[in-house]
Parts: structure tokens; C-alpha cells; sequence
């Protein structure tokens, strides 16, 4: 008898949990068909972030903001007609220098232009181009040099300058 029960507990110890054919085919397939499951859940969980919330008008623009590039090209057309002076100080430097706001000399004062005229049009040029006080880059504006230096040159002479208005650069195709 002592052998037997030996042989029983032998077989017990060495057993799993799986006892019959049809026990180890459900295992099988359930070990393919739960990380399936898993990992479509899980696709979903993920992807489930990419779509517009309740409410937002326009997706489509928002996102294009959110990932759009850091610098843009422009393309002009190089051959258009070149703003006259007064164009250019009617369009973007009145806003300031018409009525003299944040310490800008007002267009016809020669008092205040008297010193600014003194230090010369090329020192004039360079701070309309790049800025000075609370004066942007070329007044704010996105516009040619060669517009900036006859608004100067304008600004300079209604109000008490003489500065001869600059000639354009010949074109390097005209130069040959």
C-alpha cells in the first residue's frame, strides 16, 4: 500500500492546472485571443487623443497653427512698382509720426527733426530700418529698403531737410 500511495503523490506533485484536452485547447486559445484583445484596446486608448474635442469649430486650422513651420518663405514679385515716400509714410509711418506718439518727431517740426537731420541720411536710414526707441524695424512695415529710404528722405524734407531722393540700384542684369 505504501507503494501506491508514493505513486499517486508523485503524480500530483508533477501535475498543472490543465487536467484535460479540451482544458489545454481553451488555454491555447485564450493565450492568442486575450493580448489580441489587449492590444486593440490599447490602439484605442492611444489614438483616442488625436481626435478634436467636443466644441472646436475649425480642427483643422487649429491644428495646422499648432505644428506650423517656424519660418516662412515669401515670394514677391520683384519688378513691381516702388512705393513712393509719401505712399509709404501715409501707409505706415503716420500712425506715429503725424502726431508725434511715443517720442517720435512729428512730421513738419524742424525743431525736432534739427538734430536728427544734423547726424546725416544714412544714420536716419539705418534707424528706420532697424528700429530705435519704441520704433520697430522699418516702422512695423514689411517693405522694400529702397521705399524705407524715400520715406525718409520725405519725412526729412517736409520738414525742413534737403536730402536728394535715393536712386534704386540698378538690377544686376541691367548692369551688364
Amino acid at each position: 500500500m505504501s507503494d501506491s500511495s508514493h505513486a499517486t503523490a508523485h503524480d500530483e506533485a508533477h501535475t498543472g492546472p490543465i487536467k484535460t484536452p479540451k482544458q489545454l485547447l481553451l488555454a491555447a486559445f485564450f493565450s492568442f485571443v486575450i493580448p489580441i484583445f489587449v492590444i486593440i484596446g490599447l490602439v484605442y486608448y492611444v489614438t483616442a487623443d488625436n481626435k478634436p474635442a467636443a466644441g472646436t469649430v475649425n480642427a483643422e486650422k487649429a491644428l495646422a497653427e499648432r505644428i506650423q513651420k517656424v519660418g516662412m518663405v515669401e515670394i514677391r514679385d520683384a519688378n513691381r512698382e516702388m512705393k513712393t515716400g509719401e505712399q509709404v509714410f501715409t501707409a505706415q509711418c503716420s500712425a506715429c509720426h503725424a502726431a508725434g506718439l511715443a517720442g517720435s518727431p512729428k512730421f513738419g517740426d524742424a525743431g525736432a527733426w534739427g538734430p536728427r537731420i544734423k547726424t546725416g541720411f544714412d544714420a536716419l536710414l539705418n534707424s528706420a530700418l532697424k528700429g530705435k526707441g519704441a520704433m520697430g524695424a522699418q516702422g512695423g512695415g514689411d517693405l522694400d529698403d529702397f521705399e524705407i529710404a524715400r520715406a525718409v528722405v520725405y519725412m526729412v524734407n517736409g520738414s525742413g531737410g534737403k536730402f536728394d531722393e535715393p536712386k534704386k540700384a540698378a538690377a544686376p542684369e541691367a548692369a551688364k
